[in-house]
């Protein structure tokens, strides 16, 4: 059967993968583009508070995973398929309710306690009803928008006028409002007649009575399964006798090898997720070591291990009664070895200063710390009587010793710095480099999802500070993170589309039957498809970048339509200018890959 899909690109992308898989031919015809919104300041103080999270659609998981970091919070999602989306973003903690807005409040009811906190709803700007379990206090949050296309889709028109579906499927009653209308605006409401529509919900189908649909049957659960298997359940009777006329391969008989299925990225999976927490721990081994000039006394003593307590020096020998004695030459004695001391305590502190290569609070060796409690010792003597030459003799004796203990600890104190700053650098240039890599995988899953990626290019910004060619990088992708590019199975998805339109301009010219040759392949166009197709006429490099979208070959692809003629830029830009700036992105985030891996080599 030939399916019309009015769902946004990427769930109708989904979609088109599951109809395909069931034997039939999926016609997309999105009738709303997604916005994420900039989340208000009190989301992360409530998102913080809050007991768990209530997701009532796909798009709600996306938008509430670019607003915020945080993934262990508990996750309450109407159904299946907005659940695997939260947990292919990474969520820990999903639990489906398999079901609509009422068996959601119920799961809820059952199990959260209304004492233990409010609870957070992420929705869209507008939304078919206010969700409110009895006894909770429910915060609604809209963190995206879905915009109403301003007329019907080609694709849709299309299909409507050559009377080439046989279903149409809608899942919201906006949805189905917004149909009716653009069709009537169309013009294209009487080919209705021969479409069976399928609705979600009784809400659902209600806006659709005023289009003259062959039939409306609802769902028997409110959930994208049970739409599938309606599907399959409409009479033999609807399907028409004729094949379908579009650019998507007829689908081979069932002993026949079938065609692969588009491939959908759904998030970043298991083993995503456990890449990512690893890419986390280096990231705050990182933060710590970068950190570690900062950190107090206490926190120090314990990164770096318990500091051997000085050894008491011996007690001083008690003197011999003696007459009282000049001291200019004890004070002399004394003043010679603070200079020293002094001198000897600025040097080790500038190689502790150099080791650390940061601003770290002065502290001084233990073996100058004994020195000077020796000193204080002598210094707090009580005069005694003593033989003046052997008194200072024995003082100039104990003199020696103190030089002599002052140099060796110098000498190991530098060399411990010496060994620590070498260390160090090592260890912070190889987890800088480990980090940029994790994040350098993450920017790519989003590149191929079509998600926005601010939130992982700002991981970058104080990697970036000390690094020119990061930087330069960086502020490359800045433009295009907020929104994100279109990824390859969407830029695979609508490439059909725009090599119809390309193929009828490339037929059009100025004589009446070419021209109105060329507006029917706009509507209905047969071409050849493979990358077996030879020659350089429009419908062959056209069939040979088709085939290379379906490999994942974007570059291929862009090559081939911009050696189109001139007459086929119209129908090929906007397609191009989507496509260019995903190869950009990916250019510049396997150059990112590549430098982290650079300086990887360089610190080992």
């Amino acid at each position: 059967m030939r399916v019309l899909i009015t769902r946004p690109e990427r769930e109708a992308t989904a979609l088109a993968t599951a109809l395909v898989q069931r034997g039939h031919a999926p016609v997309i015809a999105p009738l709303f583009t997604l916005q994420i919104l900039h989340p208000p300041p009190d989301f992360a103080s409530a998102l913080a508070a809050g007991q768990a999270v209530l997701l009532t659609s796909a798009n709600g998981a996306r938008a509430l995973a670019e607003a915020n970091d945080q993934r262990s919070k508990p996750v309450f999602a109407v159904g299946d398929t907005t659940a695997a989306t939260a947990e292919g973003l990474g969520f820990t903690s999903v639990v489906s309710a398999s079901g609509d807005a009422a068996a959601l409040a119920a799961l809820v009811r059952e199990r959260l306690d209304p004492a233990k906190g409010s609870l957070v709803h992420v929705s869209g700007l507008d939304v078919a009803g206010d969700l409110s379990p009895e006894g909770f206090e429910v915060r609604r949050f809209p963190l995206y928008e879905a915009r109403e296309a301003d007329s019907l889709p080609a694709s849709a028109v299309a299909a409507l006028q050559a009377r080439a579906l046989d279903a149409a499927i809608f899942f919201s009653p906006r949805a189905s409002a917004v149909f009716a209308r653009l069709a009537e605006e169309a013009g294209v409401a009487g080919a209705c007649d021969t479409i069976a529509a399928v609705a979600i919900s009784p809400a659902a189908a209600e806006p659709l009575k005023v289009l003259p649909f062959q039939s409306v049957r609802i769902a028997a659960r409110p959930t994208r399964q049970a739409m599938l298997d309606e599907i399959d359940r409409l009479p033999e009777a609807v399907v028409k006798g004729h094949q379908p006329m579009t650019d998507t391969p007829s689908l081979p008989p069932p002993e026949a090898p079938a065609t692969s299925p588009v491939i959908v990225h759904r998030g970043l999976g298991p083993v995503g997720a456990f890449v990512i927490g690893l890419v986390a721990a280096v990231i705050v081994l990182a933060g710590a070591l970068l950190s570690l000039p900062y950190w107090p006394d206490e926190a120090k003593l314990m990164w770096r291990g318990p500091v051997p307590a000085p050894v008491a020096a011996p007690p001083a020998p008690a003197a011999a009664p003696a007459p009282v004695v000049d001291t200019a030459a004890i004070d002399a004695a004394k003043r010679e070895l603070t200079i020293r001391l002094d001198d000897l305590d600025k040097r080790v502190r500038a190689v502790a200063t150099t080791a650390a290569q940061a601003d770290r609070g002065s502290t001084s060796d233990p073996a100058i710390a004994e020195l000077r409690g020796r000193i204080t010792g002598l210094e707090s003597r009580p005069a005694v009587t003593l033989d003046t030459e052997k008194d200072v003799a024995a003082l100039k004796g104990e003199i020696a010793k103190l030089q002599g203990a002052m140099t060796e600890a110098a000498d190991k104190a530098k060399a411990d710095a010496s060994a620590l700053s070498s260390g160090e650098q090592k260890a912070l240039a190889a987890a800088r480099a480990s980090a940029v890599i994790g994040i350098a995988a993450r920017l790519s899953a989003a590149l191929d999802s079509g998600l926005p990626f601010a939130t992982d290019l700002g991981l970058l910004a104080p990697l970036a500070k000390d690094d020119p060619k990061l930087g330069e990088l960086v502020t490359g992708l800045q433009p295009l993170a907020a929104t994100g590019v279109a990824g390859r199975t969407t830029l695979a998805a609508a490439f059909p589309a725009v090599a119809k339109a390309a193929l009828a301009d490339d037929l059009a010219d100025d004589s009446f039957g070419e021209r109105l040759l060329g507006k029917l392949k706009g509507l209905v166009s047969l071409r050849r498809v493979g990358a077996d197709v030879e020659g350089d006429t429009v419908e062959a490099k056209l069939a040979r970048a088709e085939a290379a979208l379906n490999t994942g070959d974007v570059a291929k692809a862009v090559a081939l339509v911009k050696s189109l003629p001139p007459q086929a830029a119209k129908a090929t830009a906007a397609w191009l200018a989507r496509a260019e700036a995903h190869l950009a992105a990916q250019r510049a985030v396997d150059q990112l890959a590549a430098h982290a891996v650079a300086l990887l080599g360089a610190a080992k």
